[in-house]
């Protein structure tokens, strides 16, 4: 796929049915983004000098925790192969007061684009590297026999190379797999380095002067003794990273996150202050602020280089309990304008929940006990009866959505998982009777239900 355009050829339509085989219902969240990322497929083909005036229009989604909203944003930008980073609003804090600047939050986005297009470099470069490790391999295994000055070539020299041929051809077949090599390393930085701790608001200072000093430290070698196949990956790695292109590859990572970057601002309504301007609220409403030319439009220093954020897009999520969307600031709301609101999720949901994504939690359990040789069979009405009583947990006390669901399976298996070593080639079947069994006693006890469900 094309680092500077990541964004496929998917129909609206097919996004949301992409979308579908991991997320139960929230139709409408799904077409709104299916919506935004048709538009910056369109965007791209309009002539240029319109091209820079469409801006992305943000989304707001708008409902209760585990519906569903980070998943919808995160498969989105697996799905377009879009650098995508989910921040916590609450993490940030207005200029002066201590926390993370918002400034941040595009920094990082910048680190993701550039470790992607670096990730897709190297793997272009694999063959090619891996041909060069193995020429390193079979020399460190067959030294050269001419003494060090010699000019004119020997017949040792002919004997050395039709014996590298020899071990290049045992090499690929595996046949020198059980032996030890000793290898010379470069060490990573790491260990005892200095720490920084940088002023609020100036984390790129604290960014640039870890790499100036990294840049003045030597790198350091040090001989490990590794197997044959252990030390053709370590080489390959090495030759693969010399074979790569940094500076093109941080040229289109920036190009490719300003283009195509998402980050979903997640917690948005943490930040909504009370509205009588004194203690906390006043750096809530700070932070509205200092997103707001993130937003907008603005340009930020990275240790990559500048990256306009004109054409990001951004998606905020909250539950809004106590505050509503109308209580950020004008200035805020008018940059999102389109805003979703995500169902709470019924028992019905519950149970599609359980069987129908390709990373169903049902099909979790049963791959993970299957490694012990233990067929975990969960009947219908057992899942009925799942759905059924993370339904009722979720009435009774806080609404968590699909997440009541893990703790109620892990719960009911915990017993079965504890000696699943002493159960191979058994299987357990899951009844409704077996969840009852394993939850009775919780589920009966108001209190304690509210603790451990």
């Amino acid at each position: 796929m094309d680092s500077g355009n990541p964004l496929t050829e998917l129909l609206p339509r097919q996004i949301v049915e992409e979308l579908d085989k991991y997320i139960i219902g929230q139709q409408e969240a799904k077409r709104s983004v299916a919506i935004a990322l048709r538009n910056r497929w369109r965007r791209q083909r309009v002539p240029e000098d319109l091209r820079e005036e469409i801006l992305p229009k943000n989304i707001t989604m708008i409902g209760p925790t585990g519906v569903g909203k980070t998943e919808i944003a995160r498969r989105m930008a697996k799905l377009t192969g879009a650098p995508f980073i989910k921040v916590e609003a609450t993490k940030f804090t207005e200029v002066g007061y201590v926390g993370r600047d918002v400034e941040s939050m595009i920094r990082d986005l910048a680190e993701v684009g550039v470790s992607m297009v670096r990730k897709e470099n190297m793997a272009v470069v694999q063959d090619k590297a891996r041909r060069l490790a193995e020429d390193r391999l079979v020399e460190l295994l067959v030294p050269n026999q001419n003494p060090p000055g010699a000019e004119a070539p020997s017949m040792a020299d002919a004997q050395t190379e039709s014996t590298r041929e020899k071990f290049r051809a045992k090499l690929q077949a595996g046949e020198l797999d059980d032996r030890q090599i000793e290898i010379e390393v470069t060490e990573r930085p790491g260990g005892a380095v200095m720490e920084f701790f940088p002023i609020t608001g100036m984390e790129s200072m604290d960014i640039s002067m870890k790499d100036m000093l990294s840049s003045f430290m030597p790198k350091r070698h040090k001989k490990r003794k590794v197997s044959i196949p252990e030390a053709l990956d370590i080489l390959q790695q090495e030759e693969a990273e010399k074979l790569v292109d940094m500076d093109e590859v941080t040229q289109t990572a920036i190009r490719n996150v300003e283009q195509n970057g998402i980050v979903f601002l997640d917690e948005i309504d943490k930040i909504v202050g009370k509205g009588n301007g004194v203690g906390p609220d006043v750096s809530r409403e700070g932070v509205q602020r200092d997103i707001l030319p993130i937003v907008e439009g603005s340009t930020v220093n990275t240790k990559y280089g500048a990256v306009n954020t004109d054409h990001i897009l951004f998606i905020a999520a909250g539950a809004f309990h106590v505050a509503k969307p109308s209580d950020l600031i004008p200035e805020l709301q008018g940059r999102f304008p389109i805003r979703v609101e995500l169902q709470s999720l019924t028992q019905g949901d519950f149970v599609r929940i359980l069987t129908e994504p390709k990373n169903a939690l049902i099909t979790q359990y049963v791959e993970l006990l299957k490694t012990e040789g233990v067929n975990l069979e969960f009947t219908p009405d057992a899942i009925e009866e799942i759905a059924k009583i993370a339904s009722e947990v979720n009435s009774r006390g806080q609404n968590i959505g699909a997440r009541r669901l893990h703790t109620i399976i892990e719960k009911t298996l915990e017993e079965v998982s504890f000696e699943a070593p002493g159960l191979a080639g058994q299987t357990v079947q899951i009844t409704p009777k077996y969840i009852r069994d394993q939850l009775d006693r919780i589920l009966e006890d108001q209190d304690l239900s509210r603790f451990i469900l």
